[in-house]
């Protein structure tokens, strides 16, 4: 199933470098959205499906979150701009 949603490896590859860093994985995450073919959407749900359980705390993890627009986003401060 991943070998479709990514073909290069990309994203399997970043899971498997230790130590990879969230930029880094950023970077892993533009260069494989450039290239996929499917729906994105729907590859990255794929994709966190399959890695998110086994890798929580991973940066890619992280990143195909922020890609599916499951982080919180920042709030604006109550109060006044001067």
């Amino acid at each position: 199933m991943t070998d479709e949603l990514d073909p290069r490896g990309l994203i399997a590859e970043a899971y498997r470098i230790e130590g990879i860093t969230g930029p880094e994985c950023r970077s892993i995450f533009f260069d494989w959205a450039l290239s996929v073919e499917a729906d994105a959407a729907s590859a990255m749900a794929a994709l966190l499906d399959h890695y998110a359980e086994a890798a929580p705390d991973h940066p890619m993890t992280a990143v195909l979150r922020e890609g599916m627009g499951q982080t919180p986003r920042p709030r604006r401060r109550a109060g006044r701009r001067r």
